[in-house]
């Protein structure tokens, strides 16, 4: 089996627990992570002892999304990398979000089940991953939502496939937080549970699922993830991607420039602060109420 360092890969039960495992920065998708992940679903999906997979993070969140620490300097008016002109970072947009999407196709067509533990914040990109699991259950502390778009940046077709449209579009043209419950009612989840039991409730669902013969519990996953490829999903995810590009272009003078210069004059902290004050208070979630004292 191979050294992860990024995450988690533990064989229990009919199951293999993946845990994502940056915690001091809210396992925060790297670069390396990513690799490791795709690395380790294939393992999982090779392994005929292994009858679904559980997806969890470690610590107080699932993951805060992409790591947005790390890049270039910007150059304005334009906003583009430094030392870069438009057409190269569009191809480089395009080659890493591509990566991007191929992680989550890959989960997607595993012939194995992937069920999303979400146990706590799971936010942009992190969400992308949750809601492209077969099965998604989050604990009732969990909060769902993405911020990104508020800096310039694209939502994620799975949140319709999940949402319907118009939830989709109300959560995703304001970056608004979601609390399990609001996930629930709009239809991104398949249960709420108690934080304690999270864990425990998903592998009982792994328990049932190898009640069922392998071959049979392929071919039903097949009818579901094929069949909605059938119906167009697989080209818009990769339409999305496409347009995912032209978002990280969308970052305007105006708007993105202020968010800039604060991450320059006092990193993540002072940037996210710019980005997300003006929102809040969320609708849902922790940052819905006033912060203690």
């Amino acid at each position: 089996m191979p050294d992860y360092e990024t995450i988690l890969y533990e064989k229990q039960r009919k199951g293999v627990l993946i845990t994502l495992n940056r915690p001091e920065v809210l396992n925060a998708i790297s670069l390396e992570m990513q690799a490791e992940l795709r690395q380790a679903f294939a393992e999982a999906d090779d392994d005929p002892e292994v009858r679904a997979v559980v997806l969890t993070g470690a610590g107080r969140a699932f993951s805060a999304g992409y790591d947005i620490g790390a890049g270039r300097p910007l150059v304005w008016p334009y906003g583009l990398p430094e030392d870069a002109n438009a057409a190269e970072h569009i191809n480089y947009q395009r080659d890493r979000d591509r990566s991007e999407n191929d992680c989550m196709l890959q989960i997607w067509e595993m012939s194995t089940p992937v069920i999303a533990a979400v146990n706590g914040w799971c936010l942009a990109g992190a969400s992308w991953y949750a809601l492209a699991c077969h099965m998604t259950y989050a604990s009732d502390q969990a909060v769902f939502g993405q911020p990104e778009v508020r800096m310039g940046d694209d939502t994620n077709f799975f949140w319709i496939l999940n949402a319907g449209y118009k939830h989709a579009l109300r959560y995703a043209l304001t970056g608004d937080h979601i609390d399990a419950q609001e996930a629930l009612r709009i239809g991104l989840i398949n249960d709420v549970v108690p934080h304690d039991d999270l864990l425990e409730t998903c592998f009982k669902i792994v328990d049932r699922i190898a009640l069922v013969a392998p071959e049979t519990v392929k071919i039903n996953l097949q009818v579901a993830t094929r069949g909605l490829y059938m119906m167009g999903l697989r080209n818009a995810l990769l339409l999305n991607n496409e347009l995912k590009a032209m978002a990280h272009l969308s970052r305007s003078l105006d708007f993105f420039k202020p968010l800039d210069e604060a991450q320059r004059r006092g990193g993540l902290r002072e940037f996210l602060k710019l980005r997300d004050g003006p929102f809040q208070p969320e609708p849902f979630g922790p940052r819905s109420k006033p912060r203690e004292s």
